[in-house]
């Protein structure tokens, strides 16, 4: 499961994803090979700067030779509505549970939705 992305495994499970984009806080190769070998998906995470003496190797140093810059500014259209959805319905998940939270952002989403009909 994606390190520190633990409400994602319902979505993976249910519906097929060709493309997990993902911000350098989830940089880690554990995180790459789970989502190119579990989930079946191409994986875009900038790969962070490290230490000098740091070597990165496998997917993330791919990452670092050869970023897909277009392919990972369609993250931006995801920001964007969370954006919205944080301006115009005041959101925020303050359940304390997964499942709370989980059920909080699935009613955001649809208000969303129905906010923008």
């Amino acid at each position: 499961m994606l390190h520190g992305l633990p409400c994602l495994k319902p979505i993976f499970a249910t519906e097929p994803v060709g493309l997990v984009l993902a911000d350098a806080e989830f940089d880690s190769e554990r995180n790459h090979l789970h989502v190119r070998e579990v989930i079946g998906a191409d994986s875009i995470i900038p790969a962070k700067r490290g230490k000098a003496d740091w070597k990165i190797k496998g997917v993330r140093a791919q990452m670092r030779r050869r970023f897909p810059r277009r392919r990972y500014s369609q993250r931006a259209q995801v920001e964007s509505v969370f954006s919205a959805v944080k301006r115009k319905l005041s959101a925020k998940a303050p359940g304390r549970s997964s499942e709370t939270q989980r059920t909080q952002a699935m009613l955001l989403g649809l208000a969303y939705n129905i906010y923008v009909l």
